[in-house]
């Protein structure tokens, strides 16, 4: 994100970052996928022709609230 956003809590900073999804083998960021879920026997959810956009979250450096967004284009 490029703005400088205050914590909505207690007026704190705000600051960039993401949540990490570990998976076998694999670390990942977060991501919002279009549509509920389709469960699928072989991957566990069906993503094919869903639009995938990066999770950002900021935390407050104060009080640790956390807040994110789903932005085309960041992550």
């Amino acid at each position: 994100m490029t703005r400088s956003p205050v914590c909505p809590k207690c007026s704190g900073p705000m600051e960039d970052g993401f949540v990490l999804d570990q998976t076998y083998g694999a670390n990942t960021q977060s991501a919002w996928i279009e549509g509920p879920p389709v469960r699928s026997v072989w991957t566990g959810v069906k993503l094919k022709g869903k639009e995938r956009v990066p999770v950002t979250t900021l935390r407050c450096s104060r009080c640790g609230f956390l807040e994110s967004y789903a932005i085309p284009g960041e992550g």
